[in-house]
């Protein structure tokens, strides 16, 4: 049997061969047959992917020699990354967070030049996944800067600095890109402002409305070629086609301009289909390609890319528009070599009419795996038949991370529908859990698949894990990428050093997002910083944060230590567990609880849910312990939350605490303690949300901490709408 790239490459030239033969008088019959034929094995997603890594694995293994953040390297990143959302292999998106690291997480050294900034796409889509915050620091910082002191101006090509502004066509996949990816990543309106404004300068001074393509700057207003045409250069377009869709995957649903967006879209990708050339290629030239003969692969690249999202989105005419990306992607395939090698790749140059037919670059593998990642989900689609659901914020606020779950029996992997990389997820009792990051009122769409029908799943991001810890006294620990608890079992209380009773919640906390309790517990050295967070917060016999009792007004009556425990989640996305406390004196009456707490990824808040025994109401107290010192202390008797900022611990800083228990709540001050109140009668389950934080972490001070806390009353009052 010869090996699978040989097989493809047999496959794509007999498909060129096929539906490319001129004066054919059955070519359109075929073409449209060919888009609603099923995807031959030369198609399906598993042939689709190999090749894709056959040519990702050459690249990683022959690098460029470009500079790290330079625009030909970046191109190629971007590639990278789409195909890691698809791949099950780590090695792709390893290499990308080994070159962030590498860079200090900078961009270029020209901080107005478009190609510098393009290499903050990849730092904010690993950000989107990852949430570190070194990953979009120099980024914003620099962004900041560029808004703070704007460098205006004519777009003229030949005036000095122009480059500072994006005055070629190229610039449009370079920069754009990079602000809407940080403005999803923050929430940052100013960063999208400028990205969509600054694209309509540019159209509006290098888009030909007649033709419907992009000069690639003013020296090419007047310019003509030897046949007289206009001068568009295939891969300048190409930028701009590519710079459209990964503008449109962050440009919200709801977004004014997002109409605009998508005519200039179909207007190119009716105008390009025209001039794809018999076999499956673009030339050089758009108007003149007898005079640029060379096959040509990076514009190629970017325009199959272009018209397989734009079909898959639901945006072009797929019996138009998926033949040709399947006849451009069977002439991308033929111009792979058997080692991995891309060929057929234009150099930089102004005047491309020959070149060695075995050059390669990275900026094209780049949109060669652009390419294909859109191919992939288009085969997927076909082969598995996907559903969709549909996920909006009704809220007027930016929303990261939110997790998300869906109704049993609906799927047990996710796709984002936008970017067609497949999501961590988590299957619990039957339903699929993932997260989506949505701006206000925005809709956002997702396609559910059974795993089994994917060639491949990408490794995990685990965020979220919960573990009964006997090697520590029987504590009970639990955290996500933001925070974490612990609280303690049976055997502390007998413990000849320490003989402690509490039922309180205890915090650690972290300046990481990845997970650190069983390596802190390992170590055993976690009162100390070693620059991923710590314990330092005493909380002894009281509540802590969010520890509950049984209050008659004079006095708060608490369980003692869990005495039996139960994992029911562990991750990646969601932790879930149930404590067990024996019945204690509750002021003369006897009262058991089961409590079941759920950490979701993404929050700094835990939910809890207690079940207690007998029939009779109780008045619940939900503590926070007090300090000694000035610390910052609010209530929000609307939202029944209140929030604790501790006074300074030293070079440790201050730990946060919130406790939401919802809409009648009363407040109290108990012996040391915050309370914040609440009437149930049982069996009825008492729900309610505690919460902490950082000022090494996350909340740089008391307002940021009160603001988050709002915030989180505020998403509870206004669910996610799912459909």
């Amino acid at each position: 049997m010869p090996p699978l790239h040989t097989t493809l490459m047999r496959a794509a030239a007999l498909f060129i061969l096929a539906t490319s033969l001129p004066g054919q008088p059955c070519f359109a019959q075929g073409a449209r047959a060919i888009a609603s034929a099923p995807f031959s094995d030369a198609f399906a997603p598993k042939a689709v992917l190999e090749v894709m890594q056959q040519v990702a694995n050459w690249q990683l293994a022959n690098p460029s020699g470009h500079p790290a953040t330079d625009w030909t390297q970046a191109v190629g990143d971007t590639g990278m990354m789409a195909l890691a959302g698809i791949s099950g292999q780590a090695s792709y998106r390893d290499a990308m967070l080994a070159m962030g690291e590498k860079n200090g997480w900078k961009l270029g050294p020209n901080r107005y030049h478009a190609d510098d900034q393009i290499v903050g796409q990849t730092y904010a889509e690993l950000y989107l996944q990852l949430r570190e915050p070194k990953m979009i620091a120099a980024m914003r910082a620099q962004f900041d800067e560029l808004l703070a002191n704007p460098h205006e101006g004519p777009l003229l090509f030949t005036v000095k600095g122009n480059q500072d502004r994006w005055s070629w066509c190229d610039a449009l996949f370079m920069a754009p890109p990079a602000w809407a990816r940080l403005y999803a990543a923050t929430g940052e309106q100013r960063y999208l402002d400028l990205a969509v404004n600054h694209w309509w300068r540019t159209s509006d001074y290098l888009y030909d409305k007649e033709e419907h393509l992009y000069f690639r700057d003013s020296n090419y207003f007047e310019r003509r070629e030897a046949n007289g045409q206009k001068v568009y250069w295939s891969r300048g377009n190409g930028w701009v086609m590519g710079g459209l869709v990964r503008m449109l995957q962050y440009l919200p649903s709801n977004h004014p301009a997002r109409a605009r967006f998508e005519q200039q879209f179909k207007q190119m990708a009716a105008r390009l289909v025209t001039l794809q050339q018999d076999d499956g290629m673009w030339r050089a030239s758009l108007l003149d390609p007898a005079s640029y003969p060379m096959r040509e692969t990076s514009g190629t690249g970017l325009y199959t890319y272009a018209f397989a999202w734009g079909v898959n989105q639901g945006l072009l005419e797929r019996a138009r528009f998926e033949p040709a990306a399947r006849r451009a992607w069977s002439a991308l395939v033929v111009s792979v070599q058997a080692d991995g090698k891309l060929t057929h790749v234009q150099p930089i140059g102004l005047a491309p009419k020959a070149f060695d037919e075995n050059a390669t670059e990275v900026y094209g593998v780049g949109a060669f795996l652009l390419a294909g990642s859109e191919m992939y989900r288009m085969a997927l689609q076909e082969q598995a038949r996907p559903r969709l659901v549909t996920v909006r914020n009704p809220a007027d606020f930016h929303r990261a991370d939110e997790l998300v779950q869906l109704a049993p029996g609906a799927a047990s992997a996710v796709m984002d529908g936008a970017t067609s990389r497949i999501l961590t997820s988590q299957l619990q009792d039957h339903r699929l859990l993932f997260q989506a990051t949505l701006a206000p009122g925005e809709t956002r769409s997702y396609l559910l698949f059974d795993a089994a029908q994917l060639p491949a799943l990408p490794p995990p991001d685990v965020k979220a894990h919960a573990r009964f810890v006997p090697e520590r006294l029987d504590d009970f620990a639990w955290e996500n990428d933001r925070i974490a608890h612990r609280m303690y079992g049976p055997a502390i209380m007998h413990d000849p050093k320490e003989k402690l009773v509490s039922s309180g919640v205890d915090v650690w906390v972290k300046s990481v997002r990845s997970p650190v309790i069983d390596k802190w517990y390992k170590a055993g050295d976690y009162h100390q910083d070693h620059g991923e967070g710590l314990d330092f917060y005493s909380v002894g016999n009281g509540r802590g944060c969010g520890g509950l009792g049984i209050f008659d007004g004079k006095a708060l009556y608490n369980p003692a230590n869990f005495s039996s425990w139960k994992v029911l989640a562990d991750g990646p996305l969601r932790a879930q567990f149930e404590l067990s406390f024996d019945a204690w004196d509750a002021g003369g009456r006897k009262v058991s609880e089961l409590r079941r707490i759920t950490l979701d990824a993404g929050s700094s808040f835990s939910r809890v849910e207690s079940r207690f025994s007998g029939t009779r109401p109780l008045l619940l107290g939900v503590g926070i312990t007090e300090r000694k010192g000035d610390g910052h202390y609010t209530q929000e008797r609307v939202a029944g939350s209140m929030s604790y900022w501790e006074p300074q611990h030293g070079a440790d800083g201050s730990i946060a605490c919130a406790v939401i228990v919802g809409a009648g709540a009363s407040f109290a001050e108990h012996a040391g303690q915050y309370l914040a109140l609440a009437r149930v009668r049982p069996p009825k389950v008492f729900t309610y949300y505690l919460g902490a934080g950082w000022s090494k972490g996350d909340f740089a001070d008391a307002n940021a901490w009160d603001a988050y806390v709002r915030r989180f009353s505020q998403g509870l009052a206004a669910p996610l709408v799912i459909r």
